[in-house]
This record gives C-alpha cells, structure tokens and sequence, in this order.
C-alpha cells in the first residue's frame, strides 16, 4: 500500500484530497492538527508517532526529525542497498508528502514580536519537503493545495511522471528559499531597528519576482522583454486590470507607471486631476470640478504632443470625457473607475487600452538596473509637506500666486530632470523638460505656452532643483512669471534672489529636490 504523509498549516482542499487518495487505495500519514482535522472529516489516519515509535515532544517542535520518516523520503527506490536498510530497521518508504509552512510571513506582518515570530519558524517541514523533493523520482511532493487535483488526476490516469515530479520538485527549492529568505530578511531588519534609515537596506537582498506576461518586445523590436511584479504584491501595477484593446508592451507599461504616479499628487484631493504622459514625462496636467474639464484643461498644455500619449485620471471617467477623449488617438487611459456608457465609448477604439487600478504610491524600494547590480532607493512620495518652505525673496507670493506654486511644484514632481513647469489657476501652461541645461528647459516651457497662445502674465514657476545662475529667472520674467518655487541651496542662491528681487518675482525655496532620471 502506497503511503502519504499529510501534514499542513494551510488546510485548503485538504480533506478532498485525503479522501481521493484513500479511494484510490493510499494510507495516510498524518501529524498534530492535520490529523485532527482529517479525523474530524472522518479520513483514517495513522500518526506519525505510531511510525517513529516516538511521541511528539515539546509541544510538537520535534515530531517528523526521525529515520523512520526521513528514511522513508530519501531512499532511492532503485538502490538495494537503501532499501535494504529500510527494511533491517523496520522502515517502509513514503510515496507522497504533502507539507505546507508554518505562516511566517503572515505573523511578520501583523507585528509579532521576535519570541513570537520564531516559533513560526518550521524546522520538520522545510526538512521533509528537502528530503522528498531530492528524492522527487521516488517521491511526489507537494508545497502548494491547487496541485493537489492535478496530482489525483495524474494517479488516476496512470501516475506521476517525471516532468511533473520535476515541476513540483521545483516549486518546493523556490518556496523553502523564500522561506528562508523572510526569516533572514526579518532579522537584518530587526538588527537595523536601531538605525532605522538603513532598515530597508540589508547587506544582502534577494528580489522575488514573478512573471506576469511575456511582452512583444522591449523599448525596441530586437529587445526581448517580460513583465514580472514583486511576487507578493497587490499593489500599484499588480494591481492593474485591463478592460479592453491590445496587449501592454514595454513602453506601455512604463507610461503607466508615469502617469499613474503623476497623478497620486492629487489623489484625495476634492478636485479631479488627469495627467497626461508621453515618453515617460507629463505633456499637460490639469485639475477640474468635473473630470471632463480636468481632461480638457491638460489637453490644452500641449495637444500635439499628447497624440499616441497615455491619460489618467484620479476620479471616475464617464461617457462626456470617453467622447472628448474620442479627438485625439491614446495609447492608454488609466483611472479608478469607468462607467459602463464610457466603456461603450471607448470600444469603438479597439486598440485603445483600458485599464484600471488604483491611482496611489506606496514607499517601497525602486530599484534601477545597472551594468553589474543594482541601484535601490526608496521611491518619491507625492506628499508635498510644506513646514520647510520659506519666502527668499522681498515680495511675498499672493494667494493666488501661492495656489499655483503648490500646483506647478506637484505637477514638476514627476517630470524629467531638468524640469521646469509654468502653470496658472490648476493647469500647467509649459513643461520643459530632460535638458542638459536648466535653461533651455526654461525655454521649451515658455515655447510650448507661446505654440498654444497662453498668456504667462501673472504665471507661476516651478522647478526641480536650484537654479544654478539667474539667467533662468532672467528668462522667466521676460514671459511674465511672477512667483518662482525651487529647492534653493545653489552656491549662487544670492544671485538668483537678488535677480528675484530685481525683477519683482516672489520666490520660494522648499529644501526639498524632485529630480528624476
């Protein structure tokens, strides 16, 4: 009689399963609340420590760490010696393990303290798992319940075979590893509590991915590309769903990206915010009572380059802004929510991608390829605190003028360094953006407000970094700006005030940086 050996913490679709193998003529080896759980669904089953010979000891730490089980598991069917030698010490083989861990990661995370997360540190299920999947030509081993019909209907038609031995071989070393991989990355974190601005930075980290499609290529047709999301997450564009058009490529996804952080400057905000993206940088940015006016006054920014762009949306996009948005051809919309009558809108448009998911930021690491590693940094929050602003110059901004400094400074947060943003009454006006000099950056925003007739008289200024030389407030004046606001902490800030000063602008310094590369 084949025999299984059952023992899990996650107990899905356990008592099916156990009764499948029991029909097809299994018996079932079991432990501690598994075996209760079979019991109680009235499965028989035998304990283990009726096979070892041994209670369970310490509240069930040992119980499985014995030669009576591990015997079982590793010896090779196809050796006489091993067999042999199980058969001298009583021992008889075990056929199929079926072993899931106990929740380490989950107790992690709902803040246990150190005692506490190491007893949910297993010891005789890694151990077993290892065991079977060496042996995995011997052995059929299972780490994840959704295998378990496909195991019963391979036994049904005839066996296990090697490939799917293999597989689930596999999937045991990935998943003790990520085991391992938490209990180890909790313990740097813990060492690192003392210096807690280091506490996401272990000496050594492993980066779990796992793959959501294969995409027809990468920036350009001879680069093969794919799309992984961290294995985990249920956020940001894991948690993106397509409602319609084609498949995401590469580009795509970046956009989305870029436009979906863009837009959680004003995600909460009372006002309905769209952004628009195109090559990974905003073209317009706008704030509306309605979502249409919103869409409208970003699209008058700079409607040229919006064409083949991606736009998003912080509220919910109805039929008025599907048929406004029915003009000019996108690549992508992105918002919360659609209604049904936008959605048959935007169907008319097969190519059209549609996508929704939530349109938010979360502080985990972003991480950027390098030629032999990786850099990591803790991704911008678009939170915008104001406590460390301060007035530089000796005209104070009027309200006015401070509302669109605190429009123009969210809006430049996700352009391209150098960035410069103009905007006035919740829209940007002229965006200036990836120069090599802050400048000319300056320059392409004036020119972009000049190619759409807007005025700049009375506009406000925003820009990433400091300004290294007045020339760039020299330039601003001369379109009309009267407010500027940037981090300061150039060696030449004096210069650039008194410039300020001189021409009558009201400025701003944030001490804070928004660079993006």
């Amino acid at each position: 009689m084949p025999r299984a050996l059952l023992s899990v913490s996650d107990k899905r679709n356990l008592e099916t399963f156990a009764r499948d193998l029991v029909d097809l003529g299994w018996e079932i080896l079991s432990t501690g609340g598994t075996a209760r759980s079979l019991r109680e669904a009235g499965v028989d089953v035998v304990d283990v420590s009726a096979v070892t010979q041994h209670p369970e000891m310490m509240d069930g730490r040992v119980k499985t760490l014995h030669p009576a089980i591990h015997g079982g598991l590793l010896a090779r069917r196809d050796v006489d010696t091993d067999m042999q030698a199980l058969r001298e010490h009583g021992y008889a083989p075990i056929d199929l393990v079926a072993v899931n861990l106990y929740p380490f990661h989950e107790a992690v995370a709902a803040g246990v303290d150190l005692d506490k997360a190491m007893e949910k540190v297993d010891i005789g299920g890694p151990s077993m798992l290892r065991s079977a999947a060496k042996n995995h030509e011997g052995v059929i081993v299972i780490v994840d319940p959704d295998d378990y019909a496909r195991v019963i209907a391979a036994l049904r038609d005839g066996g296990v075979d090697r490939d799917m031995r293999r597989e689930l071989a596999r999937k045991v070393f990935d998943h003790t590893a990520r085991y391992d991989r938490a209990i180890a990355d909790y313990f740097a974190r813990k060492a690192a509590e003392p210096a807690r601005e280091t506490a996401a930075f272990p000496a050594e980290m492993t980066i779990e991915l796992r793959k959501i499609q294969d995409l027809r290529y990468g920036e350009n047709p001879d680069q093969a590309a794919a799309f992984y999301a961290d294995r985990d997450a249920t956020r940001g564009l894991a948690a993106l769903r397509q409602v319609q058009g084609k498949e995401l490529s590469f580009n795509n996804i970046l956009d989305i990206d870029a436009a979906v952080f863009a837009a959680s400057a004003w995600a909460g905000d009372p006002l309905k915010a769209c952004v628009i993206i195109k090559h990974n940088t905003p073209s317009g940015v706008a704030v509306g009572d309605t979502a249409l006016q919103a869409y409208e006054r970003a699209l008058a920014c700079d409607p040229v380059s919006a064409f083949g762009g991606v736009v998003a949306f912080t509220s919910e996009v109805d039929a008025d802004v599907a048929n406004a948005m029915a003009a000019t051809f996108y690549e992508i919309v992105v918002a919360p929510h659609f209604t049904d009558d936008a959605l048959q809108v935007f169907a008319r448009k097969k190519n059209l991608r549609v996508i929704r998911m939530p349109i938010a930021v979360s502080r985990q690491l972003d991480a950027k390829r390098v030629d032999g590693g990786w850099l990591l940094q803790q991704r911008m929050l678009t939170e915008f605190p104001e406590d460390a602003w301060r007035v530089v110059t000796k005209r104070q901004p009027t309200s006015g003028e401070l509302d669109d400094l605190r429009f123009a400074w969210r809006a430049c947060a996700a352009v391209k360094s150098n960035a410069i943003v103009i905007a006035r009454d919740g829209r940007t006006l002229g965006i200036g953006a990836g120069q090599m000099s802050r400048v000319d950056s300056s320059r392409i925003a004036v020119m972009k407000a000049a190619d759409q007739n807007a005025d700049l008289a009375g506009a406000a200024l925003a820009s990433d970094a400091f300004f290294p030389f007045r020339d760039g407030v020299d330039a601003a004046a001369a379109a009309g700006i009267t407010a500027i606001i940037q981090p300061g902490g150039s060696v030449r800030d004096d210069e650039v005030i008194a410039a300020a000063d001189e021409l009558g602008i009201a400025m701003i310094f944030t001490g804070r940086r928004l660079f993006r590369h």
